[in-house]
């Protein structure tokens, strides 16, 4: 238990060479973390969940450095990236991921998205192929519209934005975790931070617009738009996300014609967070194949 207790942000970077900057990306200040090593021509995008943020990979940025120049960086309307006044869709993230490629300067990526990153990795694969080596979809969101799950994710998020109080934040991360020990008062202050800006409230709002019916259903991923993915893809699941059950990610890869399946154990909607050596292994072992 003390071990949990006692991790840190900190500690997980401590023996990582990375930067943290802003950079340009398409008009829209976005914040990052880098680590590995910029001329390296392996590239390799970490895209977050819902009212997520760069933290969230903090404890894969050395295992996935050592192969790659690999790039984390917080949606907009997320973090501490620029902010729009108006609901965000997933065409809005794709044009921002487009926006971050362009800044960067290469032409193409290994992607790995978490949930909502997920949803924006396999359209991004979907409708931008030339731009996409390898995919990794953790706990995706987009194939599924849980009345039940969404209103649940849209109640904590907007409480926590309301009043982001320790307890708030704190309950909002346990969402995540199969473990709610794994929210430490590190994760949570990490959180709470962003959520104390001024402007989080209309953010988390504008971030939220996909847990709206209508919303959802105009950018749902259809069985068509998997089965159009060509680029090799790692559907990766736990056996405890609160988004959808094991069942739904062996769908989502009998669709996807280069699809493979992994599932990992005992872990919730953040498995490279809470699994963390497991899921650096699985993840590496999938995007280094063939290199």
């Amino acid at each position: 238990m003390a071990d949990v207790l006692y991790t840190s942000t900190w500690m997980d970077l401590v023996e990582t060479t990375f930067t943290q900057g802003y950079l340009d990306a398409g008009g829209y200040r976005t914040r990052y973390l880098r680590a590995g090593d910029p001329d390296n021509p392996r590239k390799l995008l970490l895209l977050h969940g819902i009212t997520g943020h760069a933290e969230a990979y903090t404890r894969n940025l050395k295992a996935h450095g050592e192969h790659f120049d690999v790039f984390a960086f917080d949606f907009i309307g997320h973090g501490y990236s620029a902010k729009p006044e108006h609901p965000l869709e997933i065409t809005h993230y794709i044009q921002h991921v487009l926006g971050v490629m362009d800044a960067l300067g290469a032409e193409k990526y290994s992607m790995s998205g978490e949930s909502l990153g997920g949803w924006t990795t396999a359209k991004f694969a979907q409708t931008h192929p030339e731009r996409v080596e390898r995919i990794v979809l953790n706990t995706m969101g987009g194939t599924m519209a849980n009345p039940m799950v969404m209103e649940r994710l849209y109640t904590l998020s907007i409480e926590a934005a309301k009043d982001p109080s320790w307890e708030r934040v704190k309950a909002r991360l346990e969402w995540l975790m199969a473990d709610p020990a794994m929210v430490t008062p590190d994760l949570i202050r990490v959180r709470q931070r962003i959520f104390e800006q001024p402007d989080w409230e209309m953010a988390c709002r504008m971030n939220m617009a996909l847990q709206d019916p209508e919303t959802r259903k105009r950018n749902m991923l259809t069985d068509d738009d998997l089965r159009a993915i060509q680029v090799p893809a790692l559907v990766l699941w736990t056996t405890k996300d609160p988004s959808g059950p094991v069942d739904e990610a062996r769908r989502i890869a009998r669709l996807i014609p280069n699809a493979e399946l992994a599932v990992i154990d005992e872990a919730g909607h953040w498995p490279q967070y809470e699994k963390t050596e497991e899921f650096n292994r699985i993840q590496l072992e999938f995007l280094l194949r063939d290199a």
